[in-house]
């Protein structure tokens, strides 16, 4: 059996370490908020020959649009504005054909007002809520200790706070932007934290009931030594995929996808390392 309550102090040191850098990311460089949020419109146009961008940035300005982003990738003009209407957008695209003698063809238009912004995050808010209540009612009646289900939101708190101050610094180095994708993203995370902390709280249940409660470090180092290896077979699956998708995957789930293999990541992480030992904490404080 191997004792990993002894490392107590470095899994804080380690959690601290990237918690305090995705804080301090989060306060000085913020986040890249995408259309989703603040509203505007996004154009993705494929053109057939390079353009000059200053001169299609001049065309959008004259003719009203607040050019917030523009450039062309792979042979695609990439143009994020504040909100353009339709009558607007086919002048727009009329002047571009003609100024650079080039044929257009859409890939991408939407335009997206800030309300649907706000009341994703406020029902996302809400959702979490009654995820985090939830999760603290039935691990309470389920392991008969409310120490079980706040170390459980502990974990839960601390996989939210690396993945969001994560996502900060790929929006601050790497142009990642805040989404409804990264929403989805962070829930599907905190879900996988969840499920992999009730493994090994259950183990420790179930050596209380035939071993009693006498000694709750042994209990969950026990519980670690046998769940350990089968949470990160588990876990080893799901992010061979997840960096497979990264890699290869397309531009639009990029992000995404790079959301939840942190996600999955700091999930196996906290488990052991962050929930049991505030279990044993709080068990021990009890006593």
């Amino acid at each position: 059996m191997i004792n990993f309550y002894r490392f107590k102090y470095i899994y804080l040191a380690v959690s601290s370490f990237v918690i305090l850098a995705g804080l301090i990311s989060i306060l000085t460089f913020g986040f890249r908020l995408s259309i989703d949020f603040v509203g505007g419109t996004n154009l993705e146009y494929e053109l057939t020959k390079d353009i000059d961008t200053d001169k299609a940035r001049t065309i959008f300005k004259n003719n009203a649009a607040d050019v917030l982003r523009i450039g062309v990738k792979n042979g695609v003009l990439l143009v994020r504005a504040k909100a353009i209407d339709e009558k607007k957008e086919a002048i727009i695209k009329s002047e571009l054909t003609r100024t650079f003698s080039t044929s257009i063809k859409v890939l991408k238009s939407e335009t997206v007002g800030p309300v649907l912004g706000r009341e994703t995050m406020m029902k996302t808010l809400i959702a979490s809520a009654i995820a985090v209540l939830g999760i603290l009612i039935y691990m309470t009646f389920t392991f008969k200790s409310f120490n079980f289900a706040v170390a459980a939101i502990a974990a839960l708190v601390h996989d939210f706070l690396v993945v969001i101050g994560s996502y900060s610094l790929l929006s601050r180095f790497f142009g990642a932007e805040l989404d409804t994708m990264f929403v989805t993203a962070v829930l599907t995370a905190m879900s996988f934290s969840v499920h992999d902390t009730i493994v090994i709280f259950d183990k420790i249940r179930e050596y209380r009931r035939t071993e009693g409660e006498s000694n709750i470090i042994h209990l969950a180092n026990k519980a670690l030594t046998e769940t350990l290896v089968r949470s990160l077979n588990n876990s080893m699956t799901i992010i061979f995929m997840l960096l497979a998708l990264t890699l290869l995957g397309g531009e639009t789930i990029r992000f995404f996808v790079l959301t939840l293999l942190i996600g999955t990541i700091t999930g196996t992480y906290s488990s052991p390392f962050v929930a049991t030992p505030v279990l044993i904490w709080l068990e021990k404080r009890k006593k």
